[in-house]
């Protein structure tokens, strides 16, 4: 291989999730045939996260790019503290060291001249000589000096194993000194301790150590994997036959090994064998939802494998939902509150009647059939009798919606029990909630371990109201809980069917009634520039992504706020099926950022976890933060950016939230979001592409759903076979839960 050694000019490209990059090098050298005309020279491969300043001898070899002539492509890079006083200067002032900015270095290095970073590593406090550098600063500074140093150690294990800077980062923000240590001991524990490293990462940094594939740790890490995918695509259980075969393909190893893996698990109480009856009958279900489901065979049994907080959560929700069915007390008989209300339809009328006469029931139906009278009317009656309750959604915007919509304080059900970080929950069995009567909106979007903290907090006698469109799609996290309850014929059940007057005029509503009944929706024409005319449900036609792509971009940033006024970033939202393909999550976000909030000289903007961030983007946070009172599925805009802080700040709402770089990976560019990210969120303008190589998630219930987030304005960007496909797709995604026939049995 060839040799080359020089200082960092400036890097050209980085890329956080394997490190390739370019970057100009100023050679030792002189006068080398490849440089530029800045005498600098093109180097490019996997390389750690550099700083300009930096000093590096590299091994390789020579490439010709056909535009950009002669480069230096790197396989070994080696890599040095600078030692000029330029050096110095332009590596601390690179942004490597938190709290360090170009202006302060230029003062610390102008003070301790070529000593500086040796001052740094072993006599920090001697930054206090360095005028307007206080005792706190001189802290942070040493601190963030010797985190580099641990990180960029960390980074050139990891980086030889395919783990990302950004996640080498968090490794050492999790592990510490003890990183290195933990990392080369058992890599799986990776896996079961930090949020974005996976089985197969864990797994190529193991099999590169050494570790014999068929290894205890390695056959129980891949046992748990498989568990914790299958939960991630919202299953509670596992039959025991598909776990040992999925864990056998993942891990490429023989099926015998993995029953003795789930007995070591079991005595380490991180799974639960249970025996429950098989669920073949239920996958082929064809009960329509929202009625409850035949008396099944459920005398034959199939062993199912559950990891431990899915197991007592599944059998708490079942035995707290039956004691509070079964509780009637004389305090919570609300018989005496009925009255008639002449504005309700009989079916409204009966809801009424369910809610107050039965401690548990359930209101369903679609857009239009007046759910929201049915609340008001509720809640009417129970303040009139001075009955202490309580409404709540399981996320924020659900919960903002149905204050807006009552005309009453609503909560997320995380606020309403107090929950806490360190504390957990606030209240619980031991300190229930005040009330005696909840509504808990959209409860389709409600998963398991969710519910069964609820329920724990519901003193005996409580009234519960599930409400929720049962057509949707389920919860994001694991379980189908409102179709369960509804299936198990726990709770007297009253579905709305009927479409209002005010309602009708809205073909949103009437196109999704008409797909929920696996009808076509019905068009009017495109809309043109210039053209007047009414409608707010429209479909331009797009035969393939790419040029379903292309519509969207047009119709986003320019057609819908033309014509109806709405603005393209805070009231037009598009929503995708996929993440992968041009009309899909990823891609469109890249296409609308560019457009909407493109870069611009005054523009700060940093590139984390592969993607690039600007003040005035549009983001969401994509898992709980209860330490920031942020939750999966919040939308903000990125306020500002610290270039010397090394923090993002996100406005949620009017309340703003910061970010280290390492904690960004919680938030996810959000022009586009997935369907299943949009539940219980509405906007007032939804842009979908809906185009047959989106195949594999063209459901009924995925488009139904995504129709219903629009609230003024709905348009489709693809076609008709496309749509009729989907129309006709009523093969609701299988989901391994017992809950129903944990209800039956008790």
């Amino acid at each position: 291989m060839d040799s080359l050694s020089g200082s960092v000019e400036r890097i050209t490209y980085y890329n956080s999730e394997n490190g390739y990059s370019v970057v100009r090098l100023r050679p030792s050298k002189r006068n080398m045939p490849a440089a530029n005309r800045e005498g600098l020279i093109t180097i490019i491969g996997n390389l750690p996260e550099l700083s300009p300043g930096e000093h590096l001898t590299l091994r390789g070899h020579w490439t010709k790019h056909p535009k950009h002539g002669k480069q230096f492509s790197v396989e070994k890079c080696e890599q040095a503290l600078p030692a000029t006083v330029v050096g110095i200067r332009r590596y601390l002032g690179s942004g490597l060291i938190k709290g360090i900015g170009p202006r302060l270095a230029e003062r610390i290095v102008d003070h301790f001249g070529d000593s500086t970073l040796e001052i740094i590593e072993n006599q920090p406090k001697r930054l206090l000589e360095v005028p307007n550098i206080g005792p706190k600063r001189t802290h942070k500074i040493a601190s963030a000096w010797q985190e580099q140093k641990q990180v960029k150690e960390i980074m050139l294990f990891l980086h030889s194993h395919g783990v990302s800077t950004n996640l080498a980062v968090k490794i050492y923000k999790t592990y510490g000194d003890a990183a290195l240590e933990i990392v080369r001991d058992n890599p799986y524990q990776l896996a079961r301790d930090i949020y974005g490293v996976g089985f197969k990462t864990a797994d190529r940094i193991a099999q590169d150590l050494g570790l014999p594939p068929d290894h205890p740790s390695r056959i129980e890490a891949g046992v748990i994997f498989a568990l914790n995918e299958m939960s991630n695509d919202g299953h509670v259980y596992a039959p025991q036959g598909t776990l040992i075969e999925r864990a056998t393909q993942l891990l490429n190893a023989g099926a015998d090994l993995i029953p003795p893996a789930l007995e070591r698990l079991a005595e380490e109480d991180r799974i639960r064998p249970d025996v429950i009856p098989t669920d073949e009958a239920r996958m082929n279900d064809t009960t329509p939802r929202g009625v409850a489901e035949p008396e099944a065979d459920y005398q034959i049994r199939a062993p199912a494998i559950y990891l431990t907080p899915f197991y007592y959560g599944e059998i708490g929700v079942a035995e707290r939902l039956r004691k509070l069915a079964e509780t009637t007390p004389q305090e919570s008989s609300y018989k005496g509150l009925l009255f008639p209300d002449p504005d309700l339809s009989k079916e409204q009328q009966q809801a009424i009647s369910n809610a107050l006469m039965h401690p548990v029931s359930v209101l369903t139906g679609g857009p239009g059939t007046g759910k929201t009278t049915c609340l008001k009317s509720l809640i009417f009656q129970l303040e009139s009798s001075s009955i202490p309750y309580a409404l709540a959604s399981p996320t924020g915007r659900a919960a903002k919606r149905l204050s807006e919509t009552t005309d009453r304080p609503a909560s997320t059900i995380h606020r309403m029990l107090g929950f806490s970080p360190k504390g957990g929950f606030k209240h619980n069995v031991e300190n229930p909630l005040p009330i005696k009567y909840l509504v808990l909106d959209e409860t389709s979007m409600l998963d398991l371990l969710l519910a069964n903290n609820l329920l724990k907090a519901l003193k005996p006698g409580t009234h519960l109201l599930l409400v929720g469109d049962v057509d949707q799609l389920p919860s994001v996290g694991a379980g189908d809980v409102l179709r369960d309850v509804i299936a198990s014929d726990a709770a007297p059940v009253t579905r709305l069917n009927t479409i209002f007057r005010q309602a009708a005029g809205s073909h949103i509503i009437t196109n999704a009634h008409h797909i929920n009944r696996g009808e076509m929706p019905i068009f009017p024409p495109s809309p043109q520039p210039g053209e007047g005319g009414e409608g707010d449900f429209f479909l331009f036609p797009a035969e393939d992504a790419q040029s379903a792509a292309d519509w969207i971009e047009d119709v986003v940033c320019s057609r819908i706020p033309q014509r109806f006024g709405f603005d393209p970033i805070s009231q037009i939202q598009v929503l995708a099926p996929m993440y992968r393909g041009p009309a899909g999550v990823t891609a469109l976000n890249q296409r609308l950022q560019e457009r909407l909030n493109p870069p611009s000289p005054g523009k700060s903007e940093k590139s984390l976890y592969g993607q690039t961030f600007r003040p005035g983007d549009k983001v969401m946070q994509t898992q709980n933060d209860y330490d920031k009172d942020v939750y999966n599925g919040d939308f903000g805009s990125v306020q500002a950016l610290d270039m010397v802080e090394q923090t993002l700040t996100v406005d949620f709402e009017g309340r703003p939230v910061s970010y280290d770089w390492g904690e960004t990976d919680q938030l996810n560019l959000a022009y586009t979001v997935s369907v299943h990210k949009a539940q219980g969120s509405e906007f007032p303008v939804v842009v979908l592409p809906v185009v047959t190589q989106h195949y594999i998630m063209l459901q009924r219930n995925l488009l139904y759903t995504a129709i219903t987030r629009a609230q003024k304005l709905c348009v489709l960007v693809g076609n008709r076979r496309a749509i009729s496909i989907a129309v006709h797709n009523n093969k609701v995604a299988h989901r391994y839960t017992a809950l129903d026939w944990r209800l039956r049995e008790i």
